[in-house]
């Protein structure tokens, strides 16, 4: 392959990685779907193809539609039984952050959302809210009609919204100033501080370390709080699983306020909010080794603030 190829597929790789991202909720299978399409191209008759970049985008967002349908991703995805993998905010897989709709479509919250959809569908969203795609342009990608397209993106715009809670973006300041006092709270024992600052439809959702089947969910303030309550208290077997005594640190993935545990510039641990009206909505635990690698990658290499707690 000549260098001008090669420059011309680079050139497209973090739009790309970002599309990935967004369709499979994992970064290994976004870098895979990436090398993939990076071997097409390099087989493809290029004279032929007349505009690259839309090239590029119809193989990548199709091997993502063939990952989305496989049986194993079934599986694996089956009844709700999965996360996404959260992301340091900054790191460039995460695409375009210019709009409210392009930062909440990478969401956790929404992401969760879209394995809700059929693959279609999620494509037509995250192409059409998240990367401003004409109806024509999808129709291109996914060899359906601009008919369809729009029709997709309305069905999935409204199954995405009957879900979502719609308070408006939190200021970042705010929200970590709620996460603050959670963790005040959490540490305190007291379980009525942490009811506090919940909503009347918090949620929690828990992988469980990776160490069950099937996450860990739970609902009503007072059933959240106890459990967040038992999550946060420090004890000699959970400082085993992370690999030593972590240091507390707040930070921010995937455009919200999260909590991380770092053991040895390693992130152990993830448990990211929602925050809506000065309270907790919703938070996600996410500790399975092969869930936080490219988070504790960048966390390596990020400039991190002082921890909120030296050794937990």
């Amino acid at each position: 392959m000549d260098i001008a190829a090669i420059d011309r597929f680079e050139a497209s790789r973090g739009r790309l990685a970002s599309i990935a991202y967004r369709l499979l909720g994992s970064s290994a299978d976004a870098e895979d779907a990436v090398q993939d399409t990076f071997l097409r191209w390099q087989a493809a008759d290029r004279e032929r193809v007349e505009v690259p970049e839309a090239w590029l985008t119809k193989v990548a967002t199709n091997l993502c539609l063939d990952r989305l349908r496989s049986a194993q991703a079934r599986h694996e995805r089956a009844a709700g039984e999965w996360l996404p993998e959260p992301l340091l905010d900054g790191d460039p897989m995460l695409g375009p952050a210019d709009t409210f709709e392009q930062r909440e479509s990478v969401s956790l919250a929404v992401l969760t959302l879209l394995e809700r959809l059929s693959p279609v569908e999620r494509a037509v969203y995250v192409l059409r809210e998240a990367f401003s795609y004409s109806h024509a342009e999808i129709a291109g990608i996914l060899d359906v009609t601009e008919s369809a397209s729009q029709q997709h993106v309305h069905r999935a715009r409204i199954r995405v919204a009957a879900e979502r809670r719609r308070s408006g973006e939190a200021d970042p300041a705010s929200a970590r100033r709620v996460v603050e006092e959670f963790l005040a709270a959490a540490a305190s024992g007291r379980t009525e501080r942490l009811v506090a600052l919940l909503t009347d439809d918090v949620t929690a959702v828990s992988d469980g370390a990776g160490l069950t089947k099937r996450l860990l969910r739970y609902k009503t303030r007072e059933r959240v709080a106890t459990f967040v309550r038992a999550a946060f208290k420090p004890t000699p077997a959970k400082r085993r699983l992370a690999g030593g005594s972590p240091a507390i640190h707040i930070a921010r993935v995937n455009g919200s306020p999260a909590v991380l545990a770092v053991v040895d510039g390693r992130v152990a641990g993830a448990v990211a909010f929602e925050v809506s009206d000065g309270k907790v909505a919703a938070l996600r635990g996410i500790a399975a080794a092969n869930r936080l690698a490219r988070l504790s990658e960048a966390w390596r290499q990020h400039e991190t603030d002082a921890p909120v707690i030296d050794a937990w």
